[in-house]
């Protein structure tokens, strides 16, 4: 099964599969650490981090190296799947995309909208196309490493760089002692640390390999560590539900059954916070409540009242300074150095709009879902990992914003999540 999609076909080059692997290996890199690990933080200014401040959305040496990935990946990809290459992305995802791009039409900085649609469709073809080439368990294996050398530099870096931990003089004194190692935020590691605590323990389970029993304890204890109440939260809803779907699927229980009660969790949940009418009025009327998540979230509704349908733009959220959509539905001038609204559905609205956030809706949400619900056969401690994470992503995604965020690593592990499930469907139907 490993190295299935370089088995096949006519002879080729030995070296192709070392390019191939390498071409993965620099877009793991370029997401999971980026141009510039260890970033000093200015604390009179550096709010959040979104991906297009520091990692340098605009950065040109970084639009370079992603271009050149792309027309490699891509090349080898016509010379190996001719027009079959077009199946690579799923069609949903495709009409996504196409909907960003074509959002830039209407945006007040339609440069910035292109320049970062297109930074997102580079990365998710790139994604893709990777996968599928380098085939299942050899890009598994590439993540896992990528993985597990981000976690011993993070851990090693508490003690050896003196900025690995949030310091004293942030805007926000809250996250002073936080850690986040080679990233520039705390939210950021925690994700990143969540993420690879569910590769490492469902590999474990596969391979009962001890070194995988490591690794999970210290990403959850790095999780800890960064003190993000989202990611620690949401860690044991995502394992709770990844394990259920191991064990249901496995020993023959009704399907119908986990996904129902699964529904009526969720039903549950948003009751409570629709009863619980008292503490959310409060939070909107008090800024400073809830880390400041709730001026920016009111400001978001008021503008996606008045611009429902279409939006102001792919991207156009962050780092566009006067231009920003939200620039006249705040007090001040804050909302200039916010990187992004601290909840991917209400971003997309304010962006792409209702009709882009129905797209997104189905293509990153029902989609896989659905396929999850139906898949039988195929590596099933796997697909619970790749489960996992879809359900940490998607709930993480109402306290940041995930989805659609250029070539940040949580948003990467999405894209990864999709094109290993699209992989695992692709031979179990051969």
């Amino acid at each position: 099964m490993a190295h299935e999609s370089l088995s096949t076909g006519l002879a080729r080059p030995r070296i192709e599969p070392w390019i191939m692997d390498a071409a993965f290996l620099a877009l793991l890199l370029m997401s999971f650490i980026g141009m510039q690990p260890f970033a000093l933080r200015n604390p009179a200014t550096d709010l959040e981090m979104g991906p297009y401040t520091v990692t340098g959305g605009g950065d040109s040496i970084r639009q370079v190296l992603y271009i050149l990935l792309l027309f490699a990946v891509g090349g080898f990809a016509l010379f190996r799947r001719g027009l079959g290459v077009l199946q690579v992305v799923p069609p949903m995802l495709v009409v996504l995309l196409a909907w960003c791009l074509l959002s830039a039409s209407w945006a007040a900085a339609p440069d910035v909208a292109i320049r970062r649609a297109a930074l997102a469709i580079v990365v998710v073809v790139s994604t893709m196309l990777c996968v599928d080439l380098i085939g299942r368990e050899r890009a598994f294996k590439i993540w896992w490493f990528v993985l597990a050398g981000v976690l011993v530099v993070n851990w090693l870096s508490i003690a050896l760089v003196h900025q690995a931990i949030h310091l004293p003089g942030e805007q926000d004194p809250g996250l002073v002692g936080d850690w986040r190692g080679l990233y520039f935020h705390k939210n950021i590691a925690g994700a990143v640390s969540a993420v690879s605590a569910f590769v490492f323990f469902f590999n474990f389970l596969r391979t009962r390999n001890w070194v995988d029993i490591a690794l999970f304890i210290g990403a959850i204890g790095f999780t800890v560590m960064t003190h993000s109440k989202s990611s620690l939260g949401l860690l044991i809803v995502a394992f709770a539900l990844g394990l259920t779907y191991r064990a249901a699927w496995r020993r023959g229980i009704d399907r119908m059954i986990v996904v129902v009660v699964a529904l009526l969790l969720l039903s549950a949940g948003v009751t409570f916070l629709l009863l619980d009418a008292e503490v959310i009025a409060r939070m909107l009327e008090d800024p400073t409540e809830f880390t400041g998540r709730s001026a920016i979230w009111a400001a978001e509704l008021a503008f996606i009242r008045d611009h429902f349908f279409l939006g102001s733009g792919f991207g156009t959220f962050a780092d566009t300074g006067s231009l920003s959509p939200l620039h006249n539905y705040v007090a001040g001038s804050w909302v200039e150095n916010v990187a992004h609204g601290h909840n991917g559905y209400l971003q997309m609205m304010v962006t792409i709009g209702f009709v882009g956030f129905l797209l997104a809706a189905i293509a990153l949400i029902l989609v896989p879902f659905s396929q999850f619900c139906w898949m039988r056969g195929g590596d099933l401690t796997e697909r619970a990992m790749l489960f996992s994470i879809f359900v940490f992503l998607v709930l993480h995604n109402f306290m940041e914003s995930d989805f659609l965020e250029g070539d940040a690593p949580a948003w990467m592990s999405f894209l990864l999540m999709l094109a290993l499930l699209r992989a695992q469907r692709k031979e179990i139907a051969q």
